[in-house]
């Protein structure tokens, strides 16, 4: 599971209206279409009619990537055509296939067709995350612990048990609201669930979202540990008295992440044509070419209750607000699987199915679509583009970002490694095995790691070459490709991991703006100054005198003190997470030390997560024994730390001496 899917983004808000049927919801969105479309549609754009033909097509236009007023025009994007693709179009465009197609409903077979040839693929998608992201809620889906097991948070009490071969969810404070669950999101650090209110104070004319939608839960499942925690990042994270309060009705329907509309496009496996249907704007974020695509027609053909009587006759912002509304329906009434299976990747395989000499698509074909054109024919086959794009369709978005542009944290792998150079030629599949899972922890050597890049930068192939570059011990970690061109600064699960920009050390944005630095997360020891000069000695690198005096307030101490003490959440994440992984550097330095304790009260809860998990790992101080929760009120946590400095202060001195020794 990854969290970053199931964020609120400005593409699918939750003030998409209830749905009562599948076209009476978009009537109803009309009359209230103003503000949400505004909202929903993100880089989508409405061209005037070209009156091409007897009907008139109207084109909505899904820019890739986020683009800007200067974005070059001839950028990859995606034409959505309320009407037929207008003459003039299909005139300079590629047809593949006029006849067949790998996108609609009836071309996927689900992920069984797949086992009598495949089997060795099929058993190991069988135990990827991808294949657990969604599912039912059964005894052999659920990880959580329902055996009647209670926390305390933010001064209520919330209870997880099992009634009438359901899975519930309990809150209570004030006033108590009982939830019933019906599916899971994940497998591998954590599990969240989706459900819906079952009982509460609220009548049935005062019904709320909570109790007609499956949406996200607000307690999730830490496995490795086993406990319950809340859940991070349904929505942005905010510091302590501004996340939401599950307990308090008017913040929990403020903060309200309805699943179907939020998150399972990417969690699901869909027809693609649905999906361009509804979620164009998610598929054009890293589209490799452009695609045209009917979508009334492909609806009127395939989905025909999901359009009103008389769909042709509805204006512009009726019919955007008709492929908004789309976006909310469940994927469990339309999907091929829940889960991430093999056709989310493929297409529709029905045709190799049934004839295996048929090789799988990697681009869309369909009557209802267009692409490339007739002077460049859409190559449908495993190009570089496609295949990226296979995984580009979910792990690409936008995110907080780090001064040098990468995200902060996970999920858009895809688009962090397009801001870098090396994904010209780079395919995802050369470092990750899309049926293999990767496991708790990155199983490949650093030796193969650097393989991989050596295999483009030929230049650094022999151990000399590699000294010169590098200025390090051929073999030694100042040596190895990833540790300086994509370090550890991106938020994962339960770990810092790295990001999939590939970058230079010398990034004057991440220098000048005082965010991690490569350097400096081998050598949490040194100064921003000790870092500079290396790099202008080493590199030439030229950096602003005056800028960085800005931005350090001491530049002879510790830089990865300074990101401890830093005001962005995410810099004194990765801080803490580089002094833990060099703790030989400064197991005497107590002033990092007390820092590193007091990232235990940082005033964001995601960031206490990590250091308690990383204070358990490296010195081995259950903090649960000392009645340390991570997710405590910052008065809850005041009798706690008090003890936990002096204990921790201990660990600390205990490991010197260990060291020493």
């Amino acid at each position: 599971m990854t969290k970053g899917n199931h964020q609120r983004t400005l593409d699918n808000q939750s003030e998409l209206p209830r749905r009562q049927s599948r076209w009476s919801l978009a009537i109803g969105l009309m009359l209230v279409i103003g503000l949400a479309v505004v909202v929903i549609i993100g880089t989508f754009e409405v061209e005037p009619p070209q009156r091409t033909n007897s009907a008139g097509s109207r084109k909505l236009v899904f820019h890739n990537k986020s683009q800007t007023a200067n974005t070059p025009h001839n950028t990859p994007h995606i034409n959505v055509w309320w009407d037929d693709i207008p003459t003039a179009v299909r005139e300079v465009t590629d047809e593949p296939d006029a006849t067949s197609s790998n996108i609609h409903p009836g071309d996927y077979v689900g992920p069984e067709s797949c086992r009598e040839c495949h089997q060795k693929n099929y058993d190991s998608w069988s135990h990827h995350p991808h294949r657990w992201m969604n599912a039912l809620a059964d005894a052999s889906t659920v990880v959580g612990d329902f055996s009647g097991t209670s926390i305390s948070y933010l001064g209520g009490e919330v209870t997880f048990f099992e009634e009438n071969d359901e899975y519930r969810m309990r809150l209570e404070r004030e006033e108590t609201r009982t939830y019933a669950i019906h599916e899971t999101i994940g497998s591998r650090f954590f599990q969240y669930y989706i459900g819906k209110q079952i009982e509460g104070p609220e009548s049935e004319d005062q019904a709320t979202d909570p109790q007609q939608l499956d949406h996200v839960l607000p307690l999730g499942f830490w496995i490795e540990p086993r406990e319950w925690v809340p859940v991070v990042h349904i929505l942005d994270e905010l510091p302590d008295g501004q996340r939401v309060d599950p307990f308090d009705v008017t913040s929990y329907q403020n903060n309200f992440s309805h699943y179907a509309a939020a998150c399972d496009r990417c969690h699901t496996t869909s027809p693609l044509g649905d999906v361009l249907s509804s979620n164009a704007n998610q598929l054009a974020r890293e589209v490799p070419g452009n695609i045209q695509w009917e979508v009334a027609n492909y609806l009127a053909e395939e989905r025909s209750s999901w359009l009103p009587p008389r769909h042709k006759s509805l204006s512009d912002s009726q019919a955007i607000g008709l492929l908004n509304s789309l976006d909310a329906i469940p994927a469990s009434e339309h999907a091929v699987t829940l889960g991430v299976s093999c056709e989310s990747c493929h297409l529709g395989c029905r045709e190799h199915a049934e004839d295996p000499k048929i090789l799988p698509a990697f681009f869309p074909y369909s009557p209802h679509l267009r692409s490339g054109s007739v002077h460049e024919p859409t190559d449908l086959g495993r190009t570089h583009d496609n295949v990226n794009w296979a995984c580009g369709r979910c792990h690409s978005g936008n995110r907080p970002q780090f001064a040098g542009g990468m995200s902060t944290w996970n999920s858009t792998e895809y688009s962090d490694a397009m801001r870098g150079s090396c994904y010209s030629q780079l395919k995802c599949i050369d470092c990750h095995n899309p049926h293999q899972a990767i496991g708790h922890k990155w199983s490949s050597t650093p030796a193969k790691d650097d393989a991989s890049c050596i295999r483009c930068h030929q230049e650094y192939a022999s151990e000399e070459s590699q000294a010169a570059h590098t200025h390090h011990q051929p073999g030694s970690e100042g040596s190895r490709c990833m540790n300086c061109h994509m370090p550890r600064i991106n938020e994962g699960m339960q770990d810092v991991v790295r990001t999939h920009t590939i970058f230079s050390p010398t990034n004057a944005d991440m220098i000048h703006g005082n965010n991690p630095n490569a350097c400096n997360q081998c050598h949490t020891d040194k100064s921003i100054s000790w870092t500079v000069d290396y790099l202008e000695k080493w590199f030439g690198s030229k950096f602003d005198g005056s800028r960085l005096q800005n931005q350090y307030a001491n530049p002879a101490q510790s830089a990865a003190l300074g990101w401890l003490q830093s005001e962005n959440e995410a810099v004194r994440l990765v801080a803490a997470d580089a002094l833990f992984r060099t703790k030989s550097e400064w197991d005497r330095d107590t002033t990092i030390q007390d820092a590193l304790i007091n990232a235990l009260d940082d005033p964001y809860l995601l960031n206490r997560q990590f250091s308690r998990h990383r204070f358990e790992g490296t010195l081995g101080v259950k903090l649960l024994d000392y009645g340390y929760r991570f997710y405590m009120t910052p008065k809850e946590r005041e009798k706690p730390m008090a003890v936990l400095r002096k204990v921790l202060r201990a660990a600390f001195a205990e490991t010197t001496l260990k060291n020493d020794d």
